[in-house]
């Protein structure tokens, strides 16, 4: 019998948020510590502005707070990028690199996505790297040989089921409303598990391949019901405590 990794329930914020918005994350906050998220974990990703005060705010609560990007080196002549070290000086647990939305706003390359993912490692963060595709490229049939392709290219070295997140989001149903069905879920995320293996062996088995694109209270516990789909990487739904808890209900009981 197949043990599954503990699921993961993380939000993105983007860039949404300011001092105002905490009161959100406070009562995020007051359901991980009543027991909103059941068996799962709790992780909201806020933007730089915020981090500093989220990881104070969740002090003496089992929610963990992520950056939504890190720059692939230590330190040094780069202006505005913050290091995985800067992060994890903060309180950090997880980064996110690779979204769909740096892949293409800033044209980042999936090599450079790997390196942001081993510099996150090393510094001791957890890395969720995503992959997905476009619209055009589901409509062409491309989704595996796409999705396929970013991974083996965005895997960082030496990861493990601890250190190594992936969460599959494709492109067309970020922000849409659009979802795909189950049944598309759940073809992708078992080729994302194969392809895991392949690549990292037993800890392959054990990453935890997150799903997001447009997850609502309404759609959760279908699409964390779907085989190998080990949680969810939230957007605009994480933005307010109501429907992020909503979501979280998946996991309750």
């Amino acid at each position: 019998m197949t043990i599954r990794p503990r699921p993961l329930v993380a939000g993105n914020w983007k860039m949404n948020g300011l001092k105002a918005s905490l009161p959100e994350l406070a009562a995020i906050r007051d359901g991980v510590m009543a027991g909103a998220f059941g068996r799962a974990e709790a992780a909201i990703c806020p933007p730089a502005t915020l981090v500093s005060l989220a990881v104070e705010l969740a002090q003496g609560s089992e929610l963990a707070i992520g950056g939504q990007d890190c720059h692939a080196k230590v330190s040094g002549a780069h202006t505005g990028d913050v290091s995985a070290q800067m992060l994890k000086d903060l309180g950090v647990t997880y980064v996110i690199v690779g979204h769909s939305e740096r892949r293409t706003d800033h044209s980042e390359s999936s090599a450079q996505v790997r390196a942001k993912a081993e510099a996150a490692i090393t510094a001791g963060l957890i890395a969720i790297v995503c992959v997905g595709e476009s619209e055009a490229q589901r409509r062409a049939g491309e989704t595996l040989s796409v999705v396929g392709q970013q991974m083996d290219e965005s895997w960082p070295a030496g990861a493990t089921a601890a250190t190594l997140v992936i969460a599959y989001e494709p492109i067309w149903a970020i922000g849409t409303g659009l979802t795909p069905t189950a049944q598309d879920v759940a073809e992708v995320h078992a080729f994302l598990r194969a392809r895991a293996v392949k690549l990292g062996a037993v800890e392959g088995a054990g990453v935890r391949l997150l799903y997001g694109g447009s997850v609502k209270p309404s759609n959760a516990a279908e699409l964390m019901g779907v085989p190998d789909v080990d949680g969810a990487l939230v957007g605009g739904a994480s933005l307010t405590a109501k429907d992020f808890l909503g979501i979280a209900a998946a996991y309750k009981g």
